[in-house]
């Protein structure tokens, strides 16, 4: 059986090489490298209003310009809302969020979704592959199923089955979609192979996992890994100024070893799409299991109280200059969850202001970025200009490039969260 071989039955126009579903920061820029490379590439989304503006040339993803996007048109693309084009795809590929539930573990309804309507119009011999970030075993015992009921077809018999982690880094000048090895694990060794050769016509490198569960679980190592070291050098951060010992320059100082050391460095919180996410779903599916994974769920703890500690630093910084923080103008740099991009998802800024506003602050942000900024429904005041800005305190939180000593106002001190300043007059690291 191959991806390509696939029935005609069913089918209105021509065959598509690939439908990406969601069209999103992982699945647009994906669509993207496989129409670069001459696939015939449909985006669906189930958002009309971002169909609508994919088509006219509108990108709403940092990553992708209006410019590009208009290319990526010019050379075939096109979007849909409709999920009837999947009958016509040579390969599907499952781009669709999977945030929080409440119990903890991967909010799967829009896997779920997309898994039936993919079935619904899934032909013999296609391919499809699940991207979106999960707990070991959705493929086979998730999504699997949903295939097979809605289509009458046997996975890994019928039709190919396997899972891709996506990996894929906002803002990364170096490493995108092409040249990040792409990790494939197949239902049956023909999965794995169908996956690979899809892969390899737009993907640098690509690297066969046992199965679905091993390229899940590799997903999962990779943020748990970073999420855990977040975690030790932020509480280390805590304990390092009681000490009056310098994390940031004993963190340089360490990096200089040329093995067994990777540097990690503190902050107000953790942000983005996966590691204040992704380690929870390791965390759920152990449980399952009748036993905590600690080491997680520690790192969770640590890293959810930064937001605190920080707006603790900033009362007692205030404090020293005799200023209480429920009279203090506070100004945040940085509101997005890492430098030079406009995403705020799940940014640690979110919890500091909500802080500083409880504690009865006024509330000021700076970011390039963003344009607008809403805190527990309030509308945060935006200054355009920094250099001119007002404040009894500035707490940089995020480090974009713009933010150097020579852009700050005269003579307010600063809270460093980032370490992006050290060694400025007036600045103290966190």
């Amino acid at each position: 059986m191959s991806a390509n071989d696939v029935a005609s039955e069913g089918q209105a126009g021509a065959p598509v090489d690939l439908v990406v579903v969601g069209q999103g920061y992982v699945g647009l820029p994906l669509a993207q490298a496989a129409t670069a490379k001459g696939l015939t590439v449909v985006g669906l989304d189930r958002t009309r209003a971002v169909v609508d503006a994919l088509n006219a040339g509108s990108s709403h993803i940092d990553d992708i310009s209006d410019a590009e996007l208009r290319t990526m048109l010019e050379q075939g693309y096109t979007a849909t809302a409709d999920p009837a084009v999947q009958a016509r795809a040579k390969a599907i590929v499952i781009c669709v969020p999977t945030p929080l539930g409440e119990a903890g573990g991967p909010d799967l309804a829009a896997v779920i979704g997309a898994s039936r309507a993919a079935g619904q119009h899934l032909q013999r011999g296609a391919l499809v592959v699940l991207e979106s970030t999960t707990y070991p075993g959705t493929t086979e015992e998730v999504v699997a199923p949903i295939l097979e009921q809605e289509s009458g077809l046997t996975a890994g018999v019928d039709f190919c089955l396997a899972f891709s982690p996506e990996r894929v880094d906002p803002g990364n000048p170096v490493y995108g979609i092409v040249n990040t090895p792409k990790v494939v694990g197949g239902l049956t060794p023909e999965c794995t192979a169908a996956a690979k050769a899809l892969y390899s016509r737009f993907i640098d490198t690509i690297v066969e996992a046992k199965g679905p569960r091993e390229a899940e679980m590799a997903k999962l190592l990779e943020n748990t890994y970073r999420h855990v070291n977040i975690a030790l050098v932020n509480e280390m951060a805590v304990f390092c100024r009681e000490l009056g010992v310098d994390l940031w320059d004993a963190i340089g100082l360490a990096k200089t070893k040329p093995f067994g050391y990777q540097a990690f460095y503190p902050g107000p919180g953790v942000g983005g799409h996966c590691i204040p996410i992704d380690p929870n779903y390791l965390s759920y599916k152990v449980r399952t299991l009748g036993y905590p994974f600690r080491f997680v769920e520690l790192a969770q703890e640590i890293n959810n109280r930064m937001p605190e500690y920080t707006v603790n630093r900033a009362m007692a910084k205030l404090n020293d200059a005799g200023i209480a923080l429920s009279r203090a103008r506070v100004l945040l740099l940085g509101v997005t969850y890492k430098p030079d991009i406009a995403d705020q998802r799940e940014s640690p800024a979110t919890p500091v202001g909500r802080k500083l506003i409880e504690a009865g602050a006024e509330l000021a942000y700076h970011d390039p970025h963003v344009t607008s900024w809403n805190v527990a429904g309030h509308e945060v005041e935006r200054v355009a200009d920094l250099a001119t800005a007002k404040a009894d305190l500035i707490v940089l939180l995020t480090n974009h490039s713009e933010y150097t000593p020579e852009s700050l106002p005269a003579g307010v001190p600063v809270l460093d969260t980032r370490g992006a300043l050290r060694g400025t007059e007036g600045v103290e690291t966190l």
